[in-house]
């Protein structure tokens, strides 16, 4: 898919889980529920770091370009060094590694831990980088008609704005897990889970996405999950466009209002 379906698509996934979490009497406070769904539409463009034309490589400049350059080539020389007979040979490492739910769980407890030991400074940072990816998603018209330093100061100043209000007794930075220095713990839960919806969008597409490596499937360690071949379809498509989009919004909203209590 495009990095706008990934980016509603992660929103409404973590609007979905806070629908969730009402529905189990450990609803969330709604500052967690913004940060978590603005920090899931960012993190649903992440696992295409490993594709040196895709948003996130615009999103920070020349430090995006080089990281997603850099990205690419560990991703092609992981599979080259673990693809299995049935694998077949390629040129790049476009939905390789980064497209995995090992990626997922890897990148997001890493942050969990950055924030939890890091300190106030490393939560702005965290929050920063994915307000400006939720930016460049969930607004892209805006974001590619402004420049960079416009959008850059958005995601500095939500970044601030959010970590303050999160910081409030009651406002959620101690969500789910409240023991004395677990203080934004939660904070990779979001991560995972848009590298992971990611991955299920880009396997509805016509290449499929190899998320269960490295589990072996056969003869392939890098198997293209995916639904039978005439239920899939091209990124761009207006089965994204006019499907599925419309789809996300919506469930989405649903999924806000349940998890806020207006509903259910």
């Amino acid at each position: 898919m495009m990095g706008p379906a990934h980016s509603l698509s992660g929103a409404a996934a973590w609007l979905a889980v806070g629908a969730v979490a009402a529905g189990m009497d450990h609803a969330m406070p709604w500052p967690t529920l913004v940060v978590g769904a603005l920090i899931c539409a960012g993190a649903a463009l992440a696992p295409d770091l490993d594709h040196q034309a895709a948003t996130i490589s615009r999103a920070f400049g020349p430090i995006s370009r080089l990281l997603c350059k850099v990205i690419e080539h560990l991703s092609h020389a992981v599979y080259k060094a673990t693809r299995k007979a049935g694998d077949p040979r390629r040129a790049g490492g476009h939905r390789t590694l980064t497209h995995t739910w090992f990626w997922a769980v890897l990148i997001g407890g890493g942050f969990s831990a950055a924030a939890v030991y890091g300190g106030r400074w490393v939560v702005l940072g965290i929050l920063f980088v994915h307000m400006v990816l939720a930016v460049e998603g969930l607004l892209w018209r805006q974001a590619r008609m402004s420049s960079d330093i416009l959008v850059w100061l958005l995601g500095a100043t939500s970044a601030w704005v959010l970590a303050d209000v999160l910081d409030d007794p009651g406002n959620g930075k101690d969500w789910l897990f409240t023991d004395p220095g677990q203080h934004y713990l939660w904070i990779g839960l979001p991560i995972v889970l848009g590298s992971i919806v990611h991955c299920l969008g880009d396997a509805l597409t016509v290449s499929g996405c190899p998320m269960l490596w490295p589990l072996p499937i056969g003869r392939r360690r890098w198997y293209p999950m995916g639904p039978p071949r005439f239920m899939r379809f091209r990124a761009g498509s207006w089965v994204e466009l006019k499907v599925l989009t419309p789809v996300f919004f919506l469930a989405g909203g649903g999924c806000a209002l349940g998890a806020l209590g207006v509903i259910g």
